[in-house]
């Protein structure tokens, strides 16, 4: 005869597993260092000034 199976610990053993794997995917995802945003701004801040300063006034 087979082994009783609680269907209750089965359910959230597996939503814990889901969970995790989602957490690892949001972490590669969004998580950065502070020191890599900081970077990235000044860098994004650096190519709209060069944009900024090369563009043609309209009239």
């Amino acid at each position: 005869m087979g082994d009783v199976v609680n269907l209750n610990k089965l359910r959230k053993a597996k939503a814990r597993v889901e969970a995790k794997v989602q957490a690892e995917a949001n972490r590669v995802k969004f998580g950065r260092t502070k020191a890599e945003r900081k970077r990235d701004e000044i860098e994004r801040d650096r190519l709209v000034k060069a944009v900024e300063g090369v563009k043609l006034d309209g009239d």
